[in-house]
């Protein structure tokens, strides 16, 4: 068995390929982040690459091959030959590393949320209709530290969201986004009454928005037997709905999310002093 690393371009690829006689199915997802990764200059030359067995036949590294045809851009590989034909069996065995485990290599605290957080802003900056689906969300680790040091401000946000998720329930990727885009929209406003509101509720007479968000995520939270998939997309639009209604001093009794309703645009109204707005 020996290794080589060699540029690896479309054309070679595509005669490798030819080589893929007993491999599991193609995943065209998993083709379409690889090739995505290399146009945007991502690809990196690791340990990991592509292998043939004793009789040349392809045994490791299919989506990488498919994803330099797709992309058309020729990368560095590291090539095996000769590995042994039983040593498929234990191949890509091991975890893909994740979102929040390059976060937590990083150095950043509470990976988990804010990785969440960072996929949730993307798609709320990206998804004119809001519907959190489709082609804009993140698809690689890099991606995600990019959008990381683009948004710095979201690790301070997440302090507030895990705050707020503590005192009424709503997703912590929710309230996170939500503190961060009106605390950037409107850096005007101090929002420190805005969260204690939320949090403990008290002092708050019916139809103050913060009553009401807080009502409405505690009665969700009791109702719940499962988490649906767009849950954190929900509790956004609720808190952006109640949080204008605050800053303009707006009653609300009620929350609610009509079908294919789009997300709340920030108001830039004058901030109103009917709720304890500063």
């Amino acid at each position: 068995m020996h290794m080589e690393v060699l540029d690896v371009t479309p054309e070679l690829a595509t005669t490798w390929l030819t080589r893929n006689t007993n491999n599991r199915p193609l995943s065209k997802n998993t083709v379409q982040q690889l090739a995505a990764q290399i146009l945007r200059g991502e690809w990196q030359l690791t340990h990991q690459g592509i292998a043939f067995d004793e009789d040349d036949v392809l045994i490791d590294g299919q989506h990488r091959l498919a994803a330099i045809v797709k992309a058309g851009v020729a990368v560095p590989l590291t090539v095996t030959h000769g590995v042994p034909r039983m040593a498929f069996t234990v191949m890509d065995t091991g975890r893909k590393r994740t979102g929040r485990d390059a976060l937590a290599l990083a150095g950043e605290a509470n990976a988990t949320h804010l990785a969440a957080a960072l996929r949730g802003l993307h798609l709320y900056l990206h998804s004119p209709d809001s519907s959190w689906s489709g082609g804009s969300s993140v698809t690689s680790n890099d991606q995600l530290l990019t959008l990381l040091e683009k948004h710095r401000g979201l690790r301070d946000a997440l302090h507030h969201g895990i705050a707020l998720n503590r005192g009424c329930r709503i997703t912590v990727t929710a309230a996170t986004i939500g503190w961060y885009v009106t605390s950037g929209e409107r850096p005007d406003v101090d929002q420190s009454a805005w969260q204690d509101g939320v949090v403990t509720g008290a002092w708050l007479e019916p139809g103050d928005p913060r009553l009401t968000l807080r009502n409405t995520m505690l009665s969700l939270a009791a109702g719940k037997t499962h988490r649906r998939r767009d849950d954190s997309r929900e509790h956004l639009l609720y808190y952006l709905k109640s949080w204008n209604a605050w800053l303009e001093g707006r009653s609300m009794k009620l929350l609610r999310r009509s079908p294919n309703e789009r997300m709340p645009q920030i108001s830039h109204q004058p901030a109103a002093a009917k709720f304890d707005v500063a």
